[in-house]
């Protein structure tokens, strides 16, 4: 959740017994709505983060959605330190 919170991400759902956040975030220059989901699941000792993020509207998105993706598990990672 601090790591969503972190990037900007505006959660408009958390489940925390599901462990599910889902949340938008607004692309700067179109004002594209972008959804974002992240899970968290056990994994072996630890857990595995799963992220989607898709834009609503248009073919292309620039990178947009992968460049939120590794800024998400950059902010994850720097956090778990």
């Amino acid at each position: 959740m601090a790591a969503a919170e972190a990037l900007g991400l505006e959660i408009v759902r958390e489940d925390p017994s599901a462990r599910v956040i889902e949340a938008t975030d607004t692309t700067r220059i179109f004002r594209f709505v972008d959804d974002v989901a992240i899970r968290v699941r056990p994994d072996g000792d630890g857990s595995r983060v799963d992220v989607r993020s898709r834009s609503r509207d248009g073919k292309g998105d620039l990178g947009a959605n992968a460049a939120r993706i590794r800024a998400f598990g950059d902010e994850l990672a720097a956090s778990a330190r």
